[in-house]
């Protein structure tokens, strides 16, 4: 089998990949949609369906590599750049992953942020600690699923051992103490102290919530504003890294083929190697340098 009939069944299977489970997952509402409104129950979705959405979750975004290094290797006749598409993969999808879990990380603080509001505003109004923690985490379930999706207040999966050490009389502060373990809900460590000040010591609650609130939104907001004067060198480092595939467009466009040189000779496979080298160097630089600023 040739390079180019290798790359282009790889691109041929990627892109019928990724439309086919976009088209299962469409179809996939539907049918359920109808089977609840006319059985009370979801259908019976068939094997082969199942196959491609699980493949398609599981590679997600990443697809695109595999596209790409077909498309690249089916234009310059070369499985090289499938290969390198293949390989690159994994590190798309730990990129990927540490997103989401950023992005989780923030939600999971703003809900911790908004417990404490909801916490301190019962409290206020009258109702026992205890009372006022399980209200304030059930109105937080409620919103969640109001909106289509679970906020459990940054509690996590320690939620129903919070509530039953608030219902129960038990170790509310330890409790809290082992949800704040989740990334994102270390704000849970100071409600415990509150807690603990205001059992042992009578102080008031309220006013302790109020003061955590302020100093958690305080921080989430220097966390935001930071995040926004790293954006510009971001978009810098991005730009630079996206050079390269720029010089090789410039070079087709001349008519010097560059990826006839880099993929069939052998010192263009010895530049396109130590460039890559360079090239993965400069970004992981940059990126480890703005995570270091974040704090992370």
């Amino acid at each position: 089998m040739s390079a180019a009939t290798a790359c282009g069944a790889a691109l041929c299977a990627g892109g019928s990949v990724w439309l086919l489970g976009g088209r299962v997952r469409s179809l996939q509402g539907l049918r359920r949609a109808r089977s609840l409104l006319l059985a009370g129950r979801p259908a019976a979705e068939p094997r082969w369906r199942r196959g491609i959405t699980r493949v398609r979750g599981r590679l997600g975004q990443e697809v695109w590599l595999l596209v790409g290094g077909a498309a690249v290797g089916l234009l310059g006749e070369s499985v090289v750049p499938l290969v390198v598409g293949a390989a690159g993969v994994p590190l798309a999808g730990r990129v990927r992953r540490a997103r989401e879990a950023a992005r989780a990380r923030d939600r999971r603080a703003d809900e911790v942020i908004a417990l404490c509001g909801t916490l301190a505003g019962e409290v206020r109004a009258g109702r026992q600690p205890g009372q006022a923690l399980r209200t304030a985490a059930e109105a937080g379930a409620q919103a969640g699923s109001q909106a289509g999706g679970g906020v459990d207040r940054g509690l996590g999966g320690a939620r129903a051992g919070v509530l039953a050490a608030a219902r129960f009389g038990g170790d509310v502060p330890g409790a809290l103490r082992g949800a704040a373990r989740e990334p994102g809900a270390e704000g849970l460590r100071g409600l415990a102290a509150c807690w603990r000040v205001a059992v042992d010591r009578g102080a008031g609650l309220a006013a302790g919530l109020e003061r955590l609130e302020g100093a958690l939104r305080a921080e989430r907001d220097q966390r935001a504003d930071l995040r926004a004067q790293l954006a510009g060198a971001r978009s810098t480092a991005l730009m630079l890294a996206g050079l390269p595939v720029l010089g090789l467009l410039l070079g087709a466009a001349l008519g010097a083929e560059p990826l006839r040189v880099l993929l069939h000779t052998g010192s263009g496979l010895g530049c396109l190697v130590v460039g890559g080298l360079f090239e993965g160097a400069g970004v992981w630089w940059a990126l480890r340098i703005m995570r270091k600023a974040e704090g992370r």
